[in-house]
């Protein structure tokens, strides 16, 4: 599946979560081996189908014949942050990225977030769409949404870095396996818990890189954008609740994390 398969230690896991996708999906995963294969890196691909059930977006991916690509999935929708770490949980490279499928984001930028992990000896490198570099257009009122949340996470947390939520992230193999027996948000909120926990645990190199970023194309619907927008800052709290006040995360409460053996990793 890799170029030099010596050693997991050269490899790059990217993980790309799909739902209801089927129209597009195999252009969009050829464009990010494209963009993958243009790199330095080793790398394998594994697309996570968020509910096979939904469309034929699982049916159309396994009609890619790439031979860095594994397709997987399952039958009901679970959510991003489900889907994510699914994926994760079934990689095996000592770099392990997400890339959300649809082509918001440029794919071409994981070249960029991997030379910054390089040259930050990173734990965590994180897309920002507020990067002095990066390329970014999208709605103002997504940008004014982004911005408030923003603030109600830098309040709660203090992260050093200036965007959460942009679909494009590389981990070290060690923080994952340190981080997903904890994590419980399936949706919308889970980067803020991986990245929560994370620092928590004493994972302080975290860091961003610049990224380009288009969502002119996507309709802008009032309705959805704000019931995602609650269930987000709800699930944030949530998290900040468990974090600070049950210390739920913290390795003396091992029993009470998740059981599932699917989403931890090895």
């Amino acid at each position: 599946m890799v170029k030099n398969p010596a050693t997991a230690n050269n490899l790059l896991s990217v993980i790309v979560p799909v739902f209801s996708q089927e129209k597009t999906i195999r252009q969009d995963l050829t464009k990010i081996n494209e963009a993958l294969a243009a790199t330095r890196f080793d790398y394998e691909i594994i697309v996570v189908i968020d509910g096979k059930n939904k469309d034929n977006s699982f049916a159309q991916a396994k009609k890619l014949k790439l031979s860095r690509l594994k397709v997987v999935g399952y039958s009901k929708n679970q959510g991003k942050g489900y889907a994510v770490r699914y994926g994760m949980a079934r990689s095996s490279g000592d770099k392990i990225a997400f890339i959300d499928a649809g082509m918001d984001i440029d794919p071409n930028g994981i070249s960029m977030i991997l030379e910054h992990m390089e040259w930050y000896q990173a734990d965590i490198i994180v897309g920002s769409k507020r990067h002095l570099a990066s390329r970014v257009d999208y709605p103002l009122t997504r940008k004014i949404m982004s911005l408030v949340y923003h603030r109600l996470v830098w309040l709660l947390f203090g992260f050093r870095v200036s965007d959460t939520q942009a679909g494009l992230k590389v981990f070290r193999r060690q923080v994952l396996k340190k981080v997903l027996p904890r994590m419980l948000v399936k949706k919308f909120a889970f980067d803020v818990e991986l990245l929560a926990i994370a620092k928590f645990l004493g994972f302080n190199r975290i860091y961003e890189a610049p990224i380009k970023l288009n969502r002119k194309r996507f309709e802008f619907s009032s309705t959805v954008a704000w019931n995602t927008a609650f269930e987000m800052v709800w699930n944030t709290l949530a998290v900040f609740y468990r974090l600070k006040i049950l210390h739920y995360y913290d390795n003396r409460n091992w029993r009470a994390w998740p059981k599932d053996q699917k989403l931890k990793i090895n």
